[in-house]
């Protein structure tokens, strides 16, 4: 089919690399021009495992290009997806300006060519299909023909350092519409995944068993709820976790324990039960602030959603707490921070605990020495204004420093030794944000360690 992406972020990218991949042919429209710059030369504008391998192929086979000039990439297309940015404003309601810009881009191209199926793919408020419908109509100056296009829902799942993952294999794929033939299409866009007949890629392989995704058809507002209702439940899971971490560290528990205990149980799980300093990211916050808008816009306080995010919020002080149980004063200390990025195989800084730790300890007078594999760069380009020492490498971040706080669980750092560890540190204590490290070793290797959840 002949596919339309507007936006190059997570989404959009990864979407329209993968569609391509399936031998669609893809146009992806965006606006900023160091992106299009970038990915004509193979190159992505976002760190993502296999992304720029994809890229290369797809744009060898001339099945992916990428422009600033939506007119002839929207009249061609059998299908639009609309993969921009939605951002909270202070209110927590999205910021719907970049979808309204590519819906009124769409409906000033839909004077010809075939009828389309207009896909939201990002994550926007419920009820955002009736709207994205009334500023195509703005941008066609009118009513288009009934029959030359539909709306429908197609949210996404992906994570960030695992996005091509996700999208080639899913857990599921969501598809919500009032049309009959607007489902049948997107149906026969994703047959190769629902039922896994493609190639895979070497850099991302098929996981063993996997023979058919299941596929989820509805309409278009629960499509929409779907997806705030699985962000919000995974943010829920993690605060509790932090939650009962919390009382762990008060009556002698050991919550690595613990949330094995009940994660063994089917009907909870153990993803998404691990301890630490909080989840961050694009998503979670952002979705569960809309969600909260949105629930009391219709005179509903969801008070589980309200004390999700203030357990998390508080979740990243409890770093700095422990810092000051190790250290007492942390005024003139200078201290060692690995991991920057919200998450491990990302360079995405947006909403890291990192940020909020960092900040923390900078107001109280510290010195702070950063390393992450590959978010330095991020930080200096995003963050000039924090006075940090940026380090070259996990080791040299501990030079001088009398402690180290772990907030990003980057398997590098979990193969350094920590007797190395001991001996760079001008004090053997460690802040175990992830709690990465197991107590006795660290005992074994001389190091004073606080983690989350234990006592």
């Amino acid at each position: 089919m002949r596919v339309t992406v507007f936006g190059a972020g997570y989404v959009g990218l990864v979407t329209g690399a993968v569609l391509a991949a399936l031998d669609h042919q893809v146009t992806v429209i965006e606006v900023v021009k160091e992106k299009i710059v970038l990915v004509r030369q193979g190159k992505a504008p976002i760190y993502e495992h296999g992304l720029e391998a994809m890229l290369r192929r797809v744009l060898a086979a001339n099945r992916f290009t990428i422009t600033e000039d939506a007119g002839a990439a929207v009249e061609s297309a059998d299908v639009i997806f609309i993969a921009v940015g939605t951002p909270p404003l202070e209110s927590g309601e999205a910021d719907l300006q970049y979808v309204r810009q590519a819906a009124l881009a769409i409906g000033a191209g839909l004077r010809s060519g075939p009828a389309k199926v207009i896909v939201n793919k990002a994550t926007v408020p419920i009820g955002s299909a009736n709207l994205v419908e009334v500023w195509i109509e703005d941008g066609y100056g009118g009513k288009p023909p009934r029959d030359s296009y539909t709306v429908a829902s197609n949210p996404e799942f992906l994570r960030e350092g695992t996005a091509i993952y996700d999208t080639l294999y899913p857990d599921r794929i969501v598809l919500g519409a009032d049309q009959p033939w607007a489902l049948e299409r997107l149906k026969t866009l994703y047959q190769p995944i629902l039922d896994q007949s493609f190639q895979p890629p070497d850099e991302v392989p098929r996981p063993e068993g996997l023979t058919r995704v299941p596929l989820v058809e509805t309409d278009r507002i629960s499509a929409e709820m779907i997806k705030y209702a699985a962000n919000a439940f995974l943010a829920t899971k993690i605060s509790f976790a932090n939650e009962i971490a919390n009382i762990c560290e008060r009556v002698g528990a050991e919550v690595t324990e613990v949330t094995r205990g009940i994660g063994l149980d089917r009907r909870i799980g153990g993803h998404f039960l691990q301890a630490g300093v909080g989840w961050g990211g694009s998503c979670f916050g952002k979705d569960l602030a809309a969600l909260i808008y949105t629930s009391e816009q219709y005179g509903y306080r969801p008070q589980l959603l309200h004390s999700t995010v203030t357990v998390n919020r508080d979740q990243r002080h409890r770093v700095v707490t422990r810092l000051q149980e190790a250290l007492k004063t942390i005024k003139g200390r200078r201290i060692a921070v690995w991991g920057l990025a919200f998450k491990p195989n990302t360079d995405d800084l947006r909403d890291a605990p990192a940020l909020t730790v960092i900040s923390e300890l900078l107001r109280l007078g510290a010195r702070i020495q950063v390393y992450d594999p590959v978010a330095l760069a991020t930080l200096r380009r995003d963050y000039p204004e924090l006075d940090v020492v940026y380090a070259p490498s996990a080791l040299d971040a501990l030079d001088g420093a009398e402690a180290l706080t772990l907030l990003t669980e980057w398997q590098e750092f979990a193969e350094v030794p920590l007797a190395r560890v001991a001996e760079r540190l001008a004090r053997p204590v460690v802040v175990d944000g992830r709690n990465l490290w197991h107590p006795a070793a660290a005992a074994e290797a001389g190091i004073r360690y606080y983690g989350i959840g234990r006592s």
